[in-house]
């Protein structure tokens, strides 16, 4: 692999001084494939749970939204208490404001299906029929546009069809007996498969590349926008997937991208030529690979799969301390759950000890390892938020989730 720091890179990290992992290494830091109490993200955890709310206090905001608005923050409190009555009952009531959704966007991050979805788990929790019937209808709702594959609607996490199919997995996952049946599941999958093999079909490369999505006209790559994380997600709804699906799309698709890889094992965020080796961070580059890597591994079992997911991991781990931050969306808690997702793949416990040096850089929250201030400082994806619930997973290490992207 060439150096992390080739000139065709561009310099968006601080250098990343941390000692990689070794079982001495580790040993302050790891205890039986967890974090050991001894270990920074034990012993300051309260600390930066308070501080975390009281920096939240005073925070008014308009957005109603799971990726800047007040919904994340409610994401983030239900991380911390699931079960607690109280806390569900405020959350609902303060935080996903159920009364102000306006059918802005179907999504579960930046639209009004993640708010329902919340208010949906969460009153099935308190057994609230009435406000869970309403929620489960207005979601059922927004199926009639995402099925219509003539519609502009992309298919892309943040607004689109994959986002949509998040929030359906989501309660069905929480929510006993799952209320989305089978027929409504597909329908969403077989729209996304439909438009991927239109576009691939009019760009003339669906013998290589039988899946292509764009959004505003663009070929993402990534997670947020782009193919890597509509596959990561129709991955991890694999039960519902054909075979064909499986071997006859999803499978030369991964491939075709897999070509696309730079020298340094990064990836470009879009479709095209001259594309610069840039972005390493979840919604560009190789972490949201890395993601559908390890789906495909656990789904196919092919090692080469493996193999692909471990080089995104090694560029991460040397160009993921951001200058942009300690965000999800593009920041170094992001970047975090990657190893993450590798630790629970392969139990191996390099990647939880990489994830810990990550989260403990987000510890350290100093505005002069930041280019600059948040548009949205408070928000679950772009500020203080996610570094929390990143060490609030932390604690659960075989359990951990990203936000709005992993089931």
């Amino acid at each position: 692999m060439d150096s992390p720091n080739s000139p065709k890179t561009h310099n968006y990290h601080f250098k990343n001084v941390y000692d990689d992992y070794t079982e001495q290494n580790a040993k302050p830091h790891i205890e039986n494939k967890t974090v050991s109490t001894g270990s920074l993200i034990k012993s300051r955890l309260n600390f930066k749970w308070e501080s975390t709310l009281k920096e939240l206090e005073d925070w008014n905001s308009t957005d109603y939204s799971v990726y800047t608005g007040t919904a994340g923050v409610g994401m983030l409190l239900l991380r911390k208490a699931p079960n607690d009555k109280k806390n569900l009952r405020n959350i609902r009531k303060n935080y996903l404001q159920l009364d102000h959704l306006k059918n802005r966007s179907v999504s579960f991050l930046c639209g009004d299906a993640g708010p329902l979805a919340l208010a949906a788990v969460i009153s099935h929790k308190l057994e609230d029929n009435k406000i869970f019937d309403f929620c489960i209808k207005r979601l059922a709702a927004f199926s009639k546009v995402v099925k219509n594959t003539s519609s502009d609607l992309a298919n892309e996490y943040l607004y689109g069809r994959a986002g949509y199919l998040y929030a359906l997995l989501y309660v069905n996952k929480h929510v006993s007996p799952s209320p989305f049946n089978e027929s409504v599941i597909r329908s969403v999958i077989s729209a996304i498969f439909t438009c991927g093999e239109t576009l691939a079909k009019h760009l003339k490369i669906e013998k290589d590349c039988p899946l292509m999505f764009e959004w505003h006209n663009t070929k993402y790559l990534g997670a947020a926008h782009g193919i890597s994380g509509i596959i990561y997600l129709l991955l991890q709804a694999r039960d519902y997937l054909l075979e064909d699906e499986l071997n006859n799309l999803i499978k030369p698709t991964i491939q075709f991208l897999t070509t696309l890889r730079f020298p340094t094992g990064n990836f470009p965020s879009s479709l095209g030529p001259g594309k610069a080796d840039k972005y390493v961070q979840w919604c560009h580059g190789a972490p949201g690979f890395l993601y559908m890597y390890c789906a495909a591994y656990r789904v196919f079992g092919e090692q080469h799969y493996l193999y692909s997911a471990l080089k995104c991991a090694d560029i991460i781990w040397w160009r993921g301390l951001l200058k942009k931050g300690y965000s999800l969306c593009h920041g170094v808690a992001g970047n975090a759950y990657c190893f993450i997702e590798l630790f629970q793949t392969t139990k191996d416990e390099k990647h939880l000890y990489r994830a810990i040096k990550f989260a403990e850089y987000c510890l350290d929250h100093t505005k002069n390892r930041e280019q600059c201030t948040p548009d949205r400082p408070m928000s679950l994806f772009e500020g203080i938020s996610g570094p929390m619930y990143l060490l609030l997973d932390l604690q659960e290490p075989e359990n951990a989730k990203f936000p709005g992207f992993t089931l």
